[in-house]
């Protein structure tokens, strides 16, 4: 007479209730596998968000044209060392179709000075466009104008952090004089926090002014009209390969450049940039991932060979048990569900675990993690499928024990 699940689920649990330490033994590589499944998965999908977060901080859709490289004695200098871009170069580019705005933007460094407090941060000389083509906003105050660009006024706006270490309080930026460079400049205005760039580098360490004050006052030259790099927001990520050979050739055109001449200028795709380092990081969880689940497969063959030696100390159990009535898919049943109870157990409190391993990572070491209601299921399922997989051969084999033989064994 065949059992009822119940039945069979109960003598399961007693089963494994009557060798407590060999099922903990059992269900411990399934424990270590979860957890670190569950770990190494919050801390990939950690990396992934900080990378993600510094590429929308950057703005969408974006190019930088850089002015090209000078040679002296031989030496070259790199990108931006020769003024080979204008402010009218920004006004071709933006001119071109699918391009939203192009703001041209000269920084360099200074030491600000307010009060008792100094700081060394980037000083970049923008126009009005800058913001809108970084998506960045002002937490308050103003922007600089366009009035602000056609007198050279001598108006700032700072970034959180520039703030943070030049004010005892945020309240007392706007309207406060601070000196660059001797120069005395009002602030006007304070922009949100946009945090660490790809790069690494703080984005809120800055502070920006009119592009004229820069060029006339701040960082004069024997180019005045020169800037070192063009900020470009296009429409859409459709257009982007387009709108760069555009631009190369619109810049190629101002700047009167031969058929066979080298382009005096860089021009670089952010997005592009943007998207492979999520590609790194993905590959990197996925990795992370792979890793972790090594231990799973340990522990599945762990759960296999002891249900191997549970079928063997259990041999003339299966054959009273099969003399009595019993079937052989109630064996099977009972033996499998004794593998799935091991696995699923073990990936709860793995599961647990690596939760609080997350936590205690965020905590401690500072890592950024995140676990994700995707990777508890999945470890869960993992388990349960662990279960499933590395139980059936050992129930199978107890469940196609003759009665005769298995009563017949010593």
């Amino acid at each position: 007479m065949s059992m009822t699940k119940q039945a069979i689920l109960g003598e399961a649990w007693v089963s494994l209730g009557a060798n407590k330490m060999r099922s903990f033994l059992t269900m411990l590589g399934i424990i270590i596998g979860v957890a670190s499944v569950v770990l190494m998965l919050s801390i990939g999908q950690g990396v992934q968000n900080k990378i993600q977060d510094s590429i929308n901080s950057m703005g969408s859709n974006l190019f930088i044209v850089l002015s090209g490289s000078a040679s002296t004695g031989g030496i070259r200098m790199g990108s931006g060392s020769s003024p080979t871009l204008k402010t009218s170069d920004a006004q071709e580019i933006a001119a071109l179709n699918g391009v939203v705005a192009a703001a041209p933007a000269l920084p360099g460094n200074a030491q600000v000075v307010f009060n008792a407090s100094n700081w060394a941060t980037q000083i970049t000389g923008i126009t009005p466009d800058y913001l809108k083509v970084r998506e960045w906003h002002l937490l308050s105050g103003a922007n600089i104008n366009d009035a602000d660009v056609r007198g050279a006024t001598r108006v700032a706006v700072l970034g959180t952090t520039t703030v943070e270490n030049l004010f005892p309080s945020p309240d007392e930026a706007i309207g406060s004089i601070i000196r660059i460079k001797n120069i005395p400049f009002e602030v006007i205005g304070i922009l949100e926090s946009k945090g660490q760039s790809l790069e690494g580098r703080d984005q809120d360490d800055a502070i920006f002014i009119p592009l004229t004050t820069a060029q006339r006052k701040l960082f004069g030259n024997q180019f005045p009209d020169s800037v070192r790099q063009i900020m470009v927001k296009a429409e859409s990520e459709k257009v982007m390969d387009k709108l760069e050979n555009d631009m190369r050739d619109a810049l190629r055109a101002a700047h009167h450049l031969a058929e066979r001449s080298e382009d005096d200028f860089n021009i670089r795709n952010l997005t592009a940039v943007a998207e492979s380092a999520q590609t790194t990081g993905e590959a990197m969880s996925l990795l992370l991932g792979s890793i972790a689940s090594i231990s799973l497969l340990v522990g599945g063959i762990g759960i296999m060979n002891i249900m191997l030696v549970s079928v063997t100390e259990r041999t003339r159990e299966i054959g009273i048990r099969k003399a009595i009535g019993a079937h052989e898919s109630d064996i099977l049943l009972q033996f499998l569900l004794e593998a799935v109870m091991i696995s699923l157990t073990g990936g709860i409190v793995g599961m647990l675990l690596g939760c609080a391993g997350s936590f205690i990572a965020t905590w401690t070491l500072k890592v950024q993690t995140d676990v994700s209601l995707v990777s508890i299921i999945l470890s869960f399922v993992v388990a349960a499928a662990v279960g499933i997989f590395f139980g059936y051969y050992p129930a199978r084999k107890a469940a196609r024990l003759k009665p005769i033989d298995a009563l017949r064994y010593q």
